[in-house]
């Protein structure tokens, strides 16, 4: 089979040949480059006017005029780009006689991975312009098991290289200009396996306007924003079990991003994937590949039906060319990381042994991050640990007792406790049990940043351990981020979530504060499309 690919959501107008039975992908492109600033719709759309045919009518030369289907970005993106190139694959298609395939953008930049790895189950991470996903296929879709909670990574760095005069893209600039610099301070906001830029951009503004060097700036940038995607990743193997890494996206090309995650997943002893160049900035290849997947399983529109959508979350795709397959893998295989085996455990920043009958956990020193940056991070979290482990018990949470903390080391002693983790043991009663214990944290305005399955352990009662990422806090803002983490854990690999999700709910409002639930409705509103 012979796909034809027609991208064009954004800066980049491309056309891609992709021969099935040669697993072969001819790409032509033409990018937009504004003259200052960033994307200008407007100009995009002109610029995909003009480029679009010019790189359909290379690629159909390549192929000798022998398409069997033809598949275009169906979104998301910029409405007025995404109609230029809509409109010339249904002009195609139909001229052609072949079925039309519409792609979501953001599962081709993943897909294209898993095509070219080979991979069973993994963890996708995307990193691209306006997005930054963490995804992993789950009960038939694409489940979104962390992401940005204001703009992408891509338009984030651009926000800051616009601060500073630079021309788009400004990632490529301010990896340059990092190679000279050296370490400063910057926020780092990692929530669950959430995550935000714009405090971090924030204070990078400040950081030059006050008369830091840029290339210390640079430097600076580069290390927290993607140890932070480096971290959410690394938090997504762990929950899900899952021993495979897959990158996508544009940002991805960049040079220390992969050095990060390659050496985060050695570390762990996880498989890491990035794609060649070329499949990882927009590109109509990897629009081509999966189009051709989509084929093979029927999964074609009519050209009635193939309007564009500006706001299509990778979430939304019912994935017809995948089956009997889940991200979730190690459900069950850490479920007794605390009962009792002497052999240690690893978690996504710890390691824990249980040496008779108390949990060591240590926080590792992680390769991946500045040494400074990572000394401050196991300093803090483990303070802030033990402290919180003491505050939640005082406010009626079942947690385990603090023995000793060694905060040179980054270790802490605890209190066994449970007898599995909650991923492996979910129930709705459960659920509402987590809901009720939530709340009363947060009436003593305690917050505990990572309420996943795989921290909460059932035993006599349920107890919630690893506060690493806690923090005092009374705003149902961050109250309501709590339940968010909850949930996004829950439906990215529990196989009904929807009623554990409203028993948690229910025992969150029978205790807490009705406002917390209404932010949760907010915040669910601010993920990437919605």
């Amino acid at each position: 089979m012979r796909v034809l690919g027609v991208e064009g959501t954004a800066w980049c107008a491309s056309a891609a040949v992709h021969d099935t039975a040669t697993d072969e992908t001819f790409i032509e492109s033409d990018a937009y480059e504004p003259e200052s600033g960033g994307i200008h719709p407007r100009e995009a759309a002109e610029h995909m006017g003009d480029a679009v045919p010019r790189v359909i009518e290379t690629a159909l030369q390549r192929a000798d005029g022998e398409i069997d289907a033809v598949a275009f970005s169906q979104g998301p993106g910029l409405g007025p780009c995404l109609r230029v190139a809509g409109t010339a694959a249904r002009a195609l298609a139909g001229t052609l006689d072949v079925p039309l395939v519409g792609v979501n953008h953001m599962v081709a930049h993943l897909e294209i991975g898993r095509h070219e790895a080979d991979f069973d189950s993994p963890v996708c991470l995307n990193a691209s312009g306006a997005n930054a996903h963490l995804l992993g296929f789950h009960d038939g879709r694409y489940r979104v098991l962390g992401e940005t909670m204001d703009t992408g990574v891509g338009n984030a760095i651009d926000k800051f290289t616009r601060h500073l005069g630079w021309s788009h893209p400004g990632g490529p600039k301010v990896e340059e200009a990092a190679k000279d610099g050296e370490y400063v301070d910057l926020p780092y906001v990692v929530k669950g396996m959430d995550f935000s830029f714009s405090g971090l951009m924030s204070a990078a503004k400040d950081a030059v306007d006050e008369g830091a060097a840029v290339e210390d700036v640079c430097f600076s940038l580069q290390e927290h924003v993607f140890a932070m995607l480096t971290e959410v990743s690394e938090r997504a193997l762990s929950l899900t079990g899952s021993d495979e890494l897959v990158l996508g996206g544009g940002v991805g090309q960049n040079d220390r991003l992969r050095e990060m995650l390659a050496a985060m997943c050695e570390q762990r002893g996880a498989e890491f994937y990035a794609p060649e160049p070329r499949f990882l900035r927009d590109n109509a290849g990897m629009i081509a590949v999966l189009g051709a997947e989509m084929a093979a399983a029927g999964d074609t529109i009519d050209i009635e039906d193939s309007a564009i959508d500006p706001n299509f979350r990778p979430d939304e795709v019912p994935v017809t060319w995948r089956e009997n397959e889940s991200v979730a893998v190690g459900r069950g295989a850490t479920a007794d990381r605390a009962s009792g085996l002497t052999d240690p455990r690893r978690g996504a920043e710890a390691v824990v042994d249980v040496q008779d009958g108390v949990v060591v956990k240590r926080r590792i020193p992680k390769a991946y991050r500045h040494a400074d940056l990572d000394a401050k991070l196991r300093r803090d979290r483990t303070v802030l640990e033990a402290r919180l482990l003491s505050e939640a018990r005082r406010a009626g949470v079942p947690t385990p007792l603090v023995h000793d903390v060694d905060v040179p080391e980054a270790t802490l002693r605890l209190q066994h406790v449970g007898d599995t983790d909650l991923a492996d043991a979910l129930t709705t009663e459960r659920a509402r049990v987590l809901g009720e214990h939530l709340a009363r944290l947060h009436g003593r305005e305690l917050v505990h940043g990572d309420p996943t399955t795989k921290n909460v352990r059932v035993g006599d009662r349920l107890y919630l351990i690893d506060f690493g990422l806690g923090y005092h806090s009374g705003h149902p803002e961050d109250h309501a981020m709590d339940l968010h983490v909850f949930e996004g854990s829950v439906e990215g690999t529990a196989g009904e979530p929807a009623p554990l999700c409203r028993a948690f709910e229910a025992g969150y409002a029978a205790v807490g504060d009705g406002a917390v639930l209404d932010r949760l409705a907010e915040i669910r509103g601010r993920g990437r499309y919605q």
